[in-house]
C-alpha cells in the first residue's frame, strides 16, 4: 500500500507538474497509504516514523505518519529485526476485528493512557540510545496487547505454545549473556527479535541453535531497519 501510494502521488506530480517539496510529497503519500494500512503510512519514510497524534511528538497527526529519523540515536539506525514464524496460518481474529473489540474492553481507557505515556518514554529512549529501556518498553507493550485480547468480550488468544517457548528462551539467553536482545509480538503468534547490529553474530547463532526448533518449518526472516522506498525507474 505504501508503494502504491507513492506511485500514485508521483504520477499526479508528473501529470500536473505540482513541484511538491520532498517533505510534502512524502506527507501526501503517507496520507493516501493510511487509507489502506496504518503500517503502510509509516513505511513511506526511512529509518523510523510515527503515526498518531501525541503530545510528545510535534507535528504528529492521525491522518498521516511523520518522520522520526532525525530524533533517533544512531544505534537504532542499524537495528536488526528477526521475525520468528511460530504459526503462518490465518489469524482467527483479524486486527480490524480486534480493534473493534477494544471498544467494549473494560481496560480500554487505562490502556490508552498507558500507551500514551509509554510512547513518551519510548521517544526518550530512542533519542538517547537507551537500548535497555527501549527493549523493556517493547516487551511490555507486546505482552499488554495480548493480555487485552484475553480480556476482550469474547476473549481470544493468538499466541501459541511455541510463542511462549521462544519468549522463555529469549529471556533466559538475555539473563545468561547480558546481551541486549529483546522481543515484540505482532497481533498474532509470531515474534520479532530486536537487537543492535553489534551483537548480530551472537544472536544469529542463538536463533539457529535454540529458537529455530520452535519456528514453523524452521522458518525465520532476518530483517533490519530500512532506508525507505526506492524509485526503481529513476534510481
Amino acid at each position: 500500500m505504501g508503494a502504491l501510494a507513492l506511485c500514485l502521488v508521483q504520477i499526479e506530480n508528473q501529470i500536473f507538474n505540482l513541484q511538491l517539496s520532498n517533505a510534502d510529497f512524502l506527507k501526501k503519500a503517507s496520507f493516501f497509504a493510511r487509507l489502506g494500512s496504518g503500517s503502510a503510512c509509516r513505511s513511506i519514510y526511512p529509518v523510523m516514523a510515527a503515526w498518531g497524534e501525541s503530545k510528545f511528538l510535534p507535528l504528529s497527526n492521525n491522518e498521516y505518519a511523520v518522520s522520526c529519523k532525525n530524533d533517533v540515536h544512531p544505534v537504532f539506525h542499524t537495528f536488526q529485526d528477526c521475525i520468528l514464524i511460530a504459526d503462518s496460518s490465518e489469524k482467527k481474529v483479524s486486527s480490524r476485528a480486534g480493534h473493534g473489540l477494544m471498544e467494549n474492553n473494560p481496560y480500554a481507557d487505562i490502556r490508552y493512557q498507558e500507551a500514551n505515556e509509554r510512547f513518551g518514554n519510548l521517544l526518550t529512549a530512542l533519542k538517547t540510545g537507551d537500548v535497555t529501556q527501549f527493549g523493556a518498553i517493547a516487551e511490555a507493550e507486546a505482552l499488554t496487547l495480548h493480555a487485552l485480547m484475553m480480556a476482550s468480550n469474547p476473549p481470544y488468544l493468538l499466541i501459541r505454545p511455541n510463542t511462549i517457548a521462544m519468549i522463555n528462551a529469549i529471556q533466559n539467553f538475555r539473563n545468561e549473556t547480558v546481551l541486549p536482545l529483546y522481543f515484540t509480538l505482532d497481533a498474532g503468534p509470531n515474534i520479532h527479535l530486536l537487537y543492535p547490529d553489534h551483537i548480530k553474530n551472537e544472536v544469529e547463532l542463538f536463533i539457529n541453535t535454540e529458537l529455530k526448533q520452535f519456528c514453523e518449518g524452521g522458518r525465520f526472516i532476518l530483517d533490519s531497519v530500512g532506508w525507505g522506498p526506492i524509485d526503481l525507474i529513476n534510481h
